[in-house]
């Protein structure tokens, strides 16, 4: 099966729907391209919890461990983590009920995909959220 991302279109009402979304694999290091992606979210109104076992706080939130340990509801999940260990990641956002699964740019999993998909989660691949929202959202998407 070739994947295909959703539109433009569905991107952007998939931003404009989600309010908090998990960063599995966000670095407290700021130099990070993980740590910058996820403050520019923030700063645009979206609440971020970070998902990094090694860390307490990230950007001011607590950080859990893992997206089975979030005890409040994601609606999307944004993946900082090499391809090859997205699938189990795929299966936590789905057993969560979160609505989307976001691989950044150069994350790609077919398998974590077909998780996700088959779940009835959004499945976007090798995209940049920070990019994406920019993009189609230029004039800010406010949460708060």
């Amino acid at each position: 099966m070739t994947f295909t991302n959703p539109s433009r279109d569905e991107i952007k009402q998939l931003l404009e729907a989600t309010h908090t979304i998990a960063v599995v694999g966000l670095s407290d290091n700021p130099e990070r391209t993980s740590h910058m992606v996820a403050a520019a979210m923030q700063a645009k109104g979206y609440r971020i919890i970070p998902v990094n076992p090694n860390a307490d706080v990230i950007l001011g939130e607590r950080s859990y461990p893992s997206l089975r340990d979030i005890p409040e509801p994601v609606d999307l999940v944004n993946v900082f983590r090499r391809s090859e260990h997205t699938p189990p990641i795929a299966a936590d956002a789905a057993a969560i009920g979160a609505k989307a699964l976001w691989l950044q740019l150069g994350v790609e999993s077919g398998e974590a995909a077909d998780i996700a998909a088959k779940a009835g989660l959004t499945v976007i691949m090798d995209r940049c959220i920070k990019v994406e929202d920019s993009i189609l959202l230029p004039h800010g998407n406010s949460k708060s």
